[in-house]
């Protein structure tokens, strides 16, 4: 049985988990959303083709998004430092976290936007619609059931991320499961954690599934 004093301290980190995917996911998506759609704007076959910003801005989300986690969040720790005043504690390990999660989310835009059809697009340039109406008009609203999709997504690998940053101290479910459960030899500590981690991600596959349905125009009408 786990003591009162745990049982609060896992209520605690419960918490710290969602507050941390909520403002990473918001944070990344700030970021990431309008990446995307620059990378399929600029693309050769793109609303407004840009090869060479494309193949750069291109070049640095891959290189982001080909490091894994841990060792991102090793080698910008002087960044971290600069930018946070630290390296270790839930501002630095929030930090690691959008620069790894935002360049995940800038793909999953650029993905969903690509599997529009490319003769809606036509249509509205045929129309005289300009760029950014073609973006605001038809693009985001005609890809909104696969961005939705993908924030469930991106929140899910998240969440994981953020159990991971419990190695640098930051703060949360994953934070609890390395100072109780792996430094302590902890078990049931670490078993509970776990089962908290699992329960959260069925939560926001749920979730996140019944409002993309809900969104979806093609299975309303």
């Amino acid at each position: 049985m786990l003591e009162p004093q745990m049982i609060q301290t896992l209520a605690q980190g419960t918490l710290e988990s969602i507050y941390m995917i909520l403002a990473i996911t918001v944070i990344s998506y700030v970021i990431g959303l309008p990446l995307g759609v620059f990378l399929v704007a600029s693309d050769k076959n793109g609303i407004h083709p840009m090869p060479g910003a494309n193949w750069f801005i291109g070049g640095i989300v891959n290189i982001l998004r080909s490091v894994p986690f841990l060792i991102l969040m090793i080698t910008i720790q002087p960044l971290t430092r600069m930018i946070v005043g630290t390296t270790i504690g839930p501002k630095a390990a929030i930090f690691a976290l959008v620069v790894s999660a935002a360049p995940f989310v800038a793909r999953m835009v650029e993905q969903s936007l690509l599997e529009i059809d490319h003769g809606v697009v036509e249509a509205a340039q045929s129309m005289g619609a300009s760029n950014l109406q073609i973006i605001t008009k038809v693009l985001l609203p005609e890809s909104k059931p696969s961005l939705l999709n993908g924030v469930l997504v991106s929140a899910t690998t998240i969440l994981g991320y953020s159990a991971m940053a419990g190695v640098v101290g930051g703060g949360g479910l994953g934070d609890i499961a390395i100072r109780y459960g792996y430094n302590r030899y902890d078990t049931g500590t670490m078993l509970v954690t776990v089962v908290l981690l699992v329960i959260m991600v069925q939560l926001i596959q749920s979730i996140g599934a019944r409002i993309a349905k809900r969104s979806d125009k093609r299975i309303n009408d």
